[in-house]
């Protein structure tokens, strides 16, 4: 076994995910002038339905895919044709459901009639995020991150550039057309990504009747592994989907202002949790090299293998988290001012960042889990979290301190996740 292998693997993924984290800053700086804080909570309010559906859509597919063609157990290329068709017929019921299912969500659920047409865009890029996803699954069981890492540059470029020139056309009709074409954007960048991946594959690469036939196994084994996580995630999902509906129901009910909530829960989720999450561009480069290597190294039994890169994961992750909590508690203005030109929101961001030093080293420990086999025990930690998250949230929210109850809920979630996972993953290694 190569045991540089990871250390590389993670420099690679470290480095495009500096430069895409890069270039979505740019994106958050362009969307936050040109669509304002009233176009960003829009935005936001839609986010959390994005990300349920991109879930529910996947269906844990990339996961199992990487951790299976990592194993080297089987038909790699029947593997993937066994899953995209499935995966379409998925999408496809999705989009349905969505079409008529946004006006009601935007009406009652969300309060805000004017998130309907960025729901129903959401539906239609869905198709594209799959197939991307299936194909880079492939890609980081092979270990050959360099696919995955220019089909998300170039993807980011694409969608920087569409935005920059399509958002001031939108924006002439009215904010929430402006606000459903950042979600339809993701359609060309998406497809640019496929474009790039398919680029990779080897020339001498040839499909057989055999390849594109089902393989009932096949289909078995990635469900098998695919279901818990999705699990994981749509749990998450349903908390943050739940999030704007509970926060705008609680909070309109006491009295608040929508204007306000909309306002202020823009500030939270479209400018101060990416800028809290910027260290994550690390920590997710060592999760995503962390599953394929780990599977190998597990299902061969090298289990000291397996100790000593969790452990060198979660130093890493320390490393770049700590000299951000510090600059994010000790100056919070600065990287307000300087990244969005904004003052509101900095004792939100001093708050926030001892936290999400914890958040740091959370994904690797999850993708520690589920290259394991423990797909179950990181679901059940995603479980608490989110519960103990919804129900804070709805406690505090009754309180009078605005969207301080947002804070106080994500906090705990964090904490008592990482705690769990933390607790689950020294279990499986004693």
């Amino acid at each position: 076994m190569k045991k540089n292998i990871f250390l590389k693997s993670v420099i690679l993924l470290m480095i495009g995910g500096l430069i895409t984290k890069i270039i979505s800053m740019l994106i958050k700086i362009v969307l936050a002038r040109l669509i304002g804080p009233e176009g960003m909570g829009i935005y936001m309010l839609v986010s959390p339905t994005f990300t349920l559906l991109i879930a529910l859509a996947q269906l844990g597919f990339p996961v199992a895919i990487s951790k299976l063609v990592a194993e080297e157990k089987g038909n790699n290329k029947n593997l993937v044709f066994s899953v995209i068709p499935i995966s379409l017929l998925l999408n496809i019921i999705i989009i349905i459901i969505l079409f008529f299912s946004s006006s009601y969500i935007s009406t009652n659920l969300l309060n805000e009639p004017r998130s309907y047409y960025a729901l129903i865009c959401i539906g239609l890029v869905l198709p594209f995020i799959s197939i991307s996803s299936i194909l880079r699954g492939y890609f980081f069981g092979k270990q050959k991150m360099l696919p995955h890492v220019l089909s998300n540059i170039t993807e980011d470029i694409v969608r920087l550039i569409a935005l920059i020139i399509g958002i001031p056309i939108f924006l002439s009709k009215g904010l929430e057309y402006a606000v459903a074409f950042v979600v339809l954007v993701n359609i060309i960048s998406e497809f640019t990504s496929i474009l790039i991946l398919f680029f990779f594959v080897p020339k001498n690469f040839k499909l057989t009747k055999d390849d594109l036939k089902p393989n009932k196994n096949s289909i078995k084994t990635v469900f098998s592994i695919g279901i818990p996580t999705t699990a994981s995630r749509i749990i998450g999902s349903i908390g943050a989907f739940l999030e704007p509906i509970i926060l705008t129901y609680v909070l309109i009910g006491i009295g608040y202002k929508s204007n306000y909530i909309v306002t202020e829960y823009g500030i939270i989720s479209g400018y101060i949790m990416p800028l809290i999450l910027i260290p994550s561009f690390f920590t997710l480069a060592i999760s995503q090299a962390l599953i394929p290597n780990i599977s190998k190294a597990h299902s061969h039994g090298h289990y000291k293998y397996v100790k000593d890169k969790i452990k060198l994961a979660i130093f890493l992750s320390l490393l770049i988290g700590i000299p951000s909590t510090i600059l994010f508690e000790l100056f919070p203005s600065v990287p307000m001012k300087l990244i969005y030109n904004l003052d509101e929101g900095t004792e939100y961001l001093k708050v926030l960042a001892p936290i999400a030093l914890m958040h740091y080293i959370q994904a690797p420990l999850t993708a520690s889990l589920q290259a394991m086999g423990k797909a179950k025990e990181a679901m059940r930690g995603t479980l608490i979290g989110t519960v103990v998250r919804t129900i804070s949230l709805f406690c505090f929210s009754y309180l009078h301190i605005g969207l301080w109850g947002l804070i106080i809920a994500s906090s705990l979630n964090i904490l008592c996740t990482t705690f769990h996972q933390y607790k689950c993953v020294k279990k499986a290694l004693t």
